[in-house]
């Protein structure tokens, strides 16, 4: 970033210059939302003229579907979003209907607890499903979500698991005492063989997903439905959870607040979300686009 706050990007990568981008993938929390959990009245402009441009928006987020409500008014063309770190495609425009589900075996799952509970002790968990979440009796409590039913794991993993049962979205585990990266490296050490782990959150909280299931491998099959290229894709983000596909996309951007690990994956870099970090990138990528016009 420069020193008057400017966009900044890092070298250009070898595949020679980036196309004219046909799709923009942005996380959410930390990216395209300010720290209150508004989208300024600049990104709501932004969104709208990339759209009008030609270019889809994908919201690409860790959130669960019955959260997106901080961006269904400003989702325009298409209507989907990536939730959940790629575990569900969700149609915004439908009532947030799932078109596609990646789900976590609950067998996975099952394994996942045991290993971390063995490796980690003290470790909680939550277990998001299509239906909600539930969570044990450790676990902080989700004040958004009052309804949910209070268990261990196992026994929210075990019960109803036949052909009827939830889909699992994803294993949330939080430990009160260690560092988040910290528990972070510890739990791919000890359970990376068996699910995809990561997280997006300042404390100890990890997001375990099924084995393969990432943003960024979801967007791609999203993008390949649409005949889009990686090179065609600008993508933003701000913490590990956005590291696959800031290196999957042609062109990425860690914000300003971003994740050290971020910082490296990404391509080029811009301001902090709550400066509308990935307006100002809409905006100079649509000047340069009508400039080229000319």
């Amino acid at each position: 970033m420069g020193e008057d706050g400017s966009v900044t990007s890092a070298p250009q990568r070898p595949d020679g210059p980036t196309p004219t981008p046909r799709l923009i993938a942005t996380d959410l929390d930390g990216t395209l939302l300010r720290d209150d959990k508004s989208v300024s009245l600049r990104t709501v402009a932004a969104l709208a003229a990339a759209e009008e441009a030609g270019i889809e928006v994908f919201f690409v987020t860790g959130r669960p579907a019955r959260w997106m409500d901080v961006v269904s008014d400003h989702v325009h063309g298409h209507g989907l979003a990536i939730c959940a770190n790629g575990a569900a495609v969700v149609d915004l425009h439908a009532g947030r209907e799932f078109v596609q589900v990646r789900a976590l075996p609950r067998a996975t799952a099952l394994t996942v607890v045991e290993t971390l509970r063995a490796a980690a002790p003290g470790t909680s968990f939550a277990v998001e499903m299509t239906t909600g979440i539930n969570y044990e009796p450790l676990y902080p409590p989700f004040f958004q979500d009052p309804g949910a039913h209070v268990a261990t794991a196992e026994k929210l993993l075990e019960e109803e698991a036949d052909d009827t049962a939830a889909p699992v979205l994803k294993l949330l585990a939080h430990h009160a005492e260690l560092a988040p990266d910290e528990f972070l490296a510890l739990a791919r050490s000890a359970a990376g063989a068996y699910a995809a782990i990561t997280r997006s959150s300042p404390t100890a909280l990890l997001e375990i997903s099924g084995l393969g299931v990432s943003k960024a491998s979801t967007l791609e099959l999203c993008c390949a439905e649409r005949g889009i290229s990686p090179a065609e894709v600008v993508a933003f983000g701000d913490m590990p959870n956005d590291v696959e596909m800031l290196r999957w996309a042609g062109t990425s951007y860690a914000m300003g607040n971003a994740h050290p690990d971020v910082i490296a994956a990404a391509s080029g870099r811009t301001v902090a979300n709550n400066e509308d970090g990935v307006a100002v990138v809409i905006e100079r990528i649509l000047a340069e686009r009508t400039a080229h016009q000319r």
